[in-house]
């Protein structure tokens, strides 16, 4: 196996300028550069990564547990962690907790025993925030994205309470005054921050809540499909509904078609994060939507600024503004 020392012969250097060419730790010579670059090809050596991050005590590798990838949502937040830890030189050690907190604590251990340098995570709900808590204290950097609070850390997410209020406020408009919500897991605080608006908006236009309207559970697209058929073949269907993520949109509008229900003919509705290629939909859908890509980039951008700077720096808290699109859904197109 060819070493670093094959290489500096052939390129006819010291072995301190190829380890510069290949960490990128000083400026070296274009023409040095294109020698170490060449033999290294020619030898084939391979840097030993492993005796590398035991003398710098950095492994460059980050965790990342979200708690459901499969959701078009933690998709593309994955693809912004992963597009910014690239570009710093790192490499994503991804976990899916599957919305269990056994899973979460598993993935959390298991990343934390590979020496991540850091971790991002979106906690599941009942999240065990101590575990999160004394990784932190110990010295691991955390960052908490998407699903806010808990612990006292960096966090980023969206603005989740106004956005709804306004969507709810828009119905209203439209001059419904009983909407329901697929609110889902309240155990989750993006959920909950959701409902919250859902709240505020009908306090606002003098409507007393029915808690018979508001469908919560573990938000699954057939627990979500199952209540809202129920809600709407009761005597008093609700007219229009909001669903908070797209998990329970799907619920809802598989429960539309089994009850041979039009939207917006028979049903108005609305949800919070869309579908992808939602403008193929039809009946387009009113969709509030979070810069998910942008949510992930900015985690791992406030992980490289703990990495970089300490853990003595001051948490950060970071709140994207997501945009509404009013379409065809709501009553808007009619």
């Amino acid at each position: 196996m060819a070493t670093i020392v094959d290489v500096a012969r052939l390129a006819g250097v010291s072995t301190s300028t190829v380890s510069h060419v290949v960490n990128g730790t000083r400026p070296v010579s274009e023409g040095a550069r294109r020698r170490v670059l060449h033999a290294i090809q020619v030898t084939g050596y391979r840097q030993d990564s492993v005796a590398r991050s035991l003398r710098r005590a950095r492994t460059d590798s980050v965790g990342l547990v979200v708690s459901d990838v499969g959701q078009p949502v933690f998709a593309d937040m994955v693809r912004g962690v992963e597009h910014q830890a690239t570009a710093a030189g790192y490499t994503l050690l991804l976990a899916n907790s599957g919305e269990q907190p056994e899973r979460e604590a598993r993935s959390l251990d298991a990343l934390v025993s590979r020496k991540v340098d850091g971790l991002i995570v979106a906690p599941v709900a009942h999240s065990a925030g101590q575990e999160l808590a004394a990784i932190r204290r110990h010295g691991t950097p955390v960052v908490l994205m998407d699903r806010l609070g808990g612990i006292c850390t960096d966090q980023v997410g969206v603005e989740n309470t106004a956005p709804l209020r306004d969507l709810v406020l828009h119905m209203i408009g439209h001059g419904h005054r009983r909407i329901a919500l697929t609110a889902g897991e309240l155990a989750v605080p993006t959920m909950a921050e959701r409902h919250q608006g859902y709240l505020e908006a009908l306090y606002e236009a003098g409507i007393e809540p029915d808690p018979g309207l508001v469908i919560t559970g573990p938000g699954l697209a057939e627990d979500t499909r199952a209540a809202v058929r129920a809600q709407l073949a009761s005597p008093d269907p609700a007219p229009a509904i909001i669903a908070s993520s797209t998990e329970t949109a799907t619920g809802v509008l598989r429960a539309a078609a089994d009850l041979g229900l039009r939207i917006p003919g028979d049903l108005r509705f609305a949800m919070f994060d869309g579908f992808p290629h939602v403008d193929l939909v039809q009946p387009r859908i009113t969709t509030v939507t979070q810069q998910a890509f942008e949510v992930g980039s900015s985690a791992m951008q406030l992980l490289l600024r703990r990495l970089n700077g300490g853990m003595s720096l001051e948490n950060k808290t970071l709140r994207l503004k997501p945009t509404t699109t009013y379409r065809d859904s709501c009553g808007c197109g009619s």
